[in-house]
């Protein structure tokens, strides 16, 4: 008989301790309940109850977790349907509220996800859903945050994981991008054409002008190269006339020898002579020359004399 009660009476001490002593795991915490009314909140590490009068209540995750929105049609603000999922990251911050002001946390974030979804996407057109992805997740995230923070949940994050258009719409997305990117080409090449006409009218400008400055600069030479001749020519002439006027015949006879080498010279190099007959005896040329001296020395003396008579 004592046996059996000192079986029971370990039993039971085993029991109380059992219920009176509670190890809350890292990123758990338990909520107490004292005759079914809440009254603290046991954090991570060992924790005693008062027995037969304290138990534990609920039991929260306090751990980032992570909720998959279903995938649903919605219809956009243009009357496009697409079909859309995301997921979400949320937090518990508050335990008690976490456990004692909504029933059933998981499919309550999921309904509400679900349901500002459609909202948000269906306040947007079609082309604004799929370029606006990051605007979408925030509106989303501020819309949620709002709404879970009585219940003492953080929604640290959300990101919309699909989004799939109508198969037709996506083959004319696609044919619109073909059509633009061939616009581009086009307009690229079309610059690229402009561009090199430019370089090429550009190039034959400068060689036009270059050109223009290399006549301009051969035509300078060539002038101050006739000026020089004409120059020299002159000079050559005032040499004679003034050996002429001092009665040097030899300057006569080359200056007359050279006008006749000239003048025959260009006789041989016509284009309409064919046959030239030069003269056996070329000493007339000398004779020739020898007179005109003698005949300038005697205009010359009646100069002089003339001078002479009119001096006295």
């Amino acid at each position: 008989m004592f046996s059996i009660f000192a079986g029971v009476l370990i039993v039971v001490t085993f029991f109380v301790l059992f219920s009176v002593i509670k190890i809350v795991p890292q990123g758990r915490e338990f909520t107490v309940e004292r005759f079914g009314r809440f009254t603290r909140t046991l954090k991570p590490g060992i924790s005693f109850l008062t027995p037969f009068i304290e138990t534990v209540g609920k039991k929260v995750n306090m751990m980032e977790q992570v909720f998959d929105v279903p995938q649903q049609d919605v219809i956009t603000k243009d009357n496009a349907i697409v079909k859309v999922d995301g997921i979400v990251f949320i937090q518990v911050i508050d335990a008690a509220a976490a456990a004692y002001r909504v029933d059933n946390l998981n499919n309550a974030i999921t309904q509400l996800s679900m349901t500002n979804l459609r909202t948000v996407v269906g306040s947007m057109e079609l082309d604004e859903v799929l370029s606006q992805r990051d605007a979408i997740n925030t509106r989303l995230l501020t819309v949620i945050d709002h709404a879970t923070s009585p219940w003492g949940i953080k929604v640290t994050r959300i990101e919309i994981k699909d989004l799939r258009p109508p198969h037709d719409i996506t083959d004319a997305m696609a044919r619109q991008m073909k059509a633009e990117r061939e616009r581009r080409a086009l307009i690229i090449e079309a610059d690229g054409d402009r561009q090199a006409a430019i370089a090429r009218a550009e190039g034959a400008k400068q060689a036009a002008v270059l050109e223009a400055e290399g006549r301009k600069e051969a035509a300078f030479r060539d002038a101050e190269a006739r000026e020089r001749a004409a120059e020299a020519e002159a000079r050559a002439t005032q040499m004679v006339s003034d050996a002429i006027a001092s009665g040097d015949t030899k300057a006569i006879n080359y200056f007359v020898a050279q006008k006749y080498v000239e003048a025959f010279g260009k006789f041989a190099s016509s284009n309409n002579t064919k046959t030239l007959i030069l003269p056996a005896d070329l000493a007339s040329l000398s004779g020739s020359v020898a007179g005109v001296a003698e005949l300038l020395k005697t205009v010359t003396d009646k100069d002089a004399g003339a001078t002479a008579t009119r001096t006295k």
